[in-house]
């Protein structure tokens, strides 16, 4: 089904000039991935290894920059997502099972996300958190629904600036800078099982699969969205152009959403770690434990950051998974369109989001959540990578834009950390 089919009567803007303006799937991404469950990751890691991690996110850099360059260009160069052509190309035996455990991580995902955002809330209001888990998640679900894609597509690019929330925390606290440096540029490694499973953690949390369905499906719907964009096969004169785009957008949001991870777990070591608090099992719990450790104004920054990540997230894991399953079985998917034209994909949406919301009436602990969407998460990942490497370096599938050079190496190379950590993953559970 093509992208363009019932589409709304939104007229295609011009392309889009000027730094800032040409990021957009690639931020939107990388910003997603530190969301409030990410943020409890980078915490922990932070408070119960001090700087000693911090390396991990310079190794994790070129990984997932690499892996979500080749999904946008899967998307740009064919006019389809990731799930599509894992349906065009392989047996359904393959993608339905995939696209399911997608479906399941990210709704328990959610759920974990709404509970932070919600705890973060109740910081400073109180009441009972079950109202703000359901008010945000409506107020998700109906944006998603009734917002033209264009305008809810300016909505989550500005609230990647809440991201900024951590980097100002970040110069709010004292850092020792000699540790931090040692801790990035030279790893100590350790056999203690902990140690491995946070970087697994780490791995896991800035590697996601939604992650690769998210951005591969937002370029489909920018070649809609934006005057003049077609697919590149059916208009190779725009192939260089777009790839320079997409280079740029993809490492500019998977470079900031490393930063502000890096941030993150320094701050948490130099606040946290440093005055004994080696535990930390939430991600409001992270912002009510700076209020000693780094003041008032510390805490109400991180947490405000929470939330806004949490508005960005939560429709980026349900977006992900609606795309996933629409593209799978073939109905017609995407923002752009209006929701009585596409009311399996919008019923995934509110699915997604409903069944997060109800996790936490049923007291689900959100930790555990967490421990759930990480091992979903470990299943996924890895196949998921594969079967995107393999259509990559299809020529059926690309053209004459199969993948190559060190972009096609670090992919692969992606795949094998990958598996080796879902390994890991297990042996350490």
């Amino acid at each position: 089904m093509s992208a363009s089919d019932d589409a709304t009567n939104t007229p295609p803007k011009p392309e889009r000039k000027g730094f800032f303006a040409k990021l957009g799937p690639g931020l939107i991404t990388g910003a997603a991935d530190d969301d409030p469950s990410g943020i409890a990751t980078y915490s922990q890691v932070g408070a119960k290894f001090g700087y000693a991690l911090g390396w991990t996110l310079l190794f994790s850099y070129p990984l997932m920059a690499a892996v979500q360059l080749i999904a946008a260009q899967v998307g740009r160069i064919t006019g389809h997502g990731i799930a599509y052509n894992l349906r065009r190309h392989f047996p359904l035996w393959i993608g339905k099972p995939i696209v399911f455990l997608v479906l399941a991580a990210n709704a328990i995902n959610i759920g974990a996300n709404l509970s932070a955002m919600a705890e973060c809330i109740v910081l400073f209001i109180p009441a009972p958190p079950w109202v703000f888990v359901f008010a945000f998640a409506i107020g998700s679900t109906l944006a998603q629904i009734f917002f033209n894609y264009a305008g809810y597509a300016r909505i989550l690019k500005w609230l990647t600036l809440s991201l900024l929330f951590y980097l100002a925390t970040f110069f709010m606290v004292e850092i020792d800078w000699g540790s931090l440096l040692d801790g990035t540029i030279r790893p100590q490694l350790s056999t203690h099982a902990d140690y491995w499973s946070a970087i697994i953690a780490i791995l896991g949390t800035t590697i996601s699969p939604y992650l690769l369905f998210w951005q591969s499906s937002q370029e489909v719907e920018e070649i809609q969205d934006i005057d003049h964009r077609q697919p590149i096969q059916k208009a190779p004169e725009q192939a260089e152009a777009a790839f320079k785009r997409i280079r740029l957008d993809t490492l500019v949001g998977m470079g900031a959403s490393n930063l502000i991870a890096f941030a993150i777990i320094t701050t948490a070591a130099a606040t946290l770690h440093r005055n004994g608090i080696f535990d930390i099992n939430s991600s409001a719990q992270a912002a009510e434990a700076l209020k000693p450790a780094a003041g008032a104004l510390a805490q109400v920054i991180f947490a405000v950051g929470i939330i806004g990540t949490g508005l960005l997230s939560v429709p980026v894991l349900a977006g992900s998974a609606a795309y996933a399953m629409g593209e799978m079985f073939g109905w017609r998917t995407g923002l752009n369109r209006n929701w009585r034209k596409a009311k399996h994909f919008y019923a995934v949406i509110a699915l997604s989001v409903g069944i997060g919301a109800c996790l936490n009436i049923l007291g689900i602990n959100p930790i555990t959540a967490l421990y759930l969407s990480a091992i979903v998460n470990g299943i996924v990942a890895a196949p998921v990578l594969l079967l995107l490497m393999l259509l990559a370096g299809r020529r059926s599938v690309m053209g004459d834009w199969v993948a190559r050079g060190p972009t096609f190496w670090l992919g692969w190379a992606t795949v094998i950390v990958m598996t080796l950590a879902t390994i890991a993953l297990f042996l350490t559970l």
